[in-house]
């Protein structure tokens, strides 16, 4: 039996300003957040890579009893970027003598301009609970139970993803004593000139979402050199981290599973979902993709 909207709502009767819906979008993580320090606080720090994981997996559980609660699964959406900033203060509370203070600080710098870019995007862009993202309104309507797969798919599965990237952060920021080095300047560079990119790309296509004619495809600055420019930064981020975990001590060359996986999932799920809406929305969408690579980029074919 498929479920609706309107069958399983259990939020307010009324749509939620976007005031009211910040507001309740903050008790959400506050919960959450408390959960994941009990967590921690009952497991110990033995073992900082379980109980990260542990803790994790908890808090993702209370924002998915929240999003049952608004009937909303966008409720999630700033999990994956408010998160590995507290993981990455967990461990360097938890970081050996001996660590780098400096690559601490270069790692730290990275990961917080890239979380502050990236919920500051969905703040500039998110109008309150009244919205869902059209990737969990488009999942209702086909599935049997729609709350079981949003709990798996759209906040468990992320949440995995994330974590595996944040691997790389243990041996960077907690554990690793090599002298700071070239590689980490390296790693450097490529986090910080991902999180531009991404900025760019971001007020890029702000500026042509204000002006835009229907069905109109967005080929301004970077996006006419890469169909997803944001999704570029996204991956390079992720590498640099890891990077930065080599820097810190080949041992944990391993840690390659998270930009891995995050490439992936972008690769094989997250570009294909948006480039089959867009064909189904933007007829010129087709020529755009025959013009424009993917994700590398390329000088542009033509003069848009």
């Amino acid at each position: 039996m498929t479920t609706d909207s309107a069958a399983i709502h259990i939020g307010p009767a009324k749509p939620l300003g976007r005031g009211a819906s910040l507001g309740i979008v903050l008790l959400a993580y506050i919960t959450s957040l408390g959960a994941a320090v009990a967590v921690g606080a009952v497991m110990g720090s033995a073992k900082p890579l379980l109980t990260v994981a542990v803790a994790d997996l908890v808090a993702t559980i209370v924002i998915f009893i929240w999003s049952r609660v608004v009937n909303n699964s966008s409720m999630y959406d700033i999990y994956w970027s408010v998160v590995p900033p507290v993981i990455a203060v967990y461990f360097l509370l938890q970081a050996d003598a001996g660590v780098p203070a400096l690559r601490q600080v270069l790692v730290l710098t990275v990961v917080w301009l890239w979380a502050v870019r990236l919920t500051g995007n969905w703040a500039r862009t998110w109008s309150g609970l009244d919205h869902e993202d059209w990737r969990y309104t488009d999942a209702r309507g086909g599935k049997v139970n729609y709350w079981i797969y949003s709990l798996l798919g759209f906040h468990i599965f992320p949440t995995v993803q994330v974590y595996l990237g944040c691997l790389a952060l243990y041996p960077a920021l907690a554990t690793g004593t090599n002298a700071v080095g070239p590689l980490d300047w390296v790693a450097f560079v490529i986090g910080v000139g991902a999180v531009v990119l991404e900025l760019v790309a971001d007020e890029q296509l702000h500026r042509f979402n204000k002006t835009k004619a229907p069905g109109e495809v967005c080929r301004r600055g970077l996006w006419n050199w890469s169909r997803h420019p944001n999704y570029l930064g996204e991956m390079a981020f992720w590498v640099s981290l890891w990077l930065f975990a080599l820097a810190a001590d080949l041992a944990w060359w391993w840690t390659v599973i998270g930009p891995l996986a995050m490439a992936g999932m972008f690769l094989a799920a997250s570009i294909p979902m948006m480039e089959k809406r867009s064909l189904e929305r933007r007829p010129e969408f087709r020529v755009y993709m025959d013009e424009v690579p993917m994700v590398l980029p390329r000088r542009p074919a033509n003069k848009a």
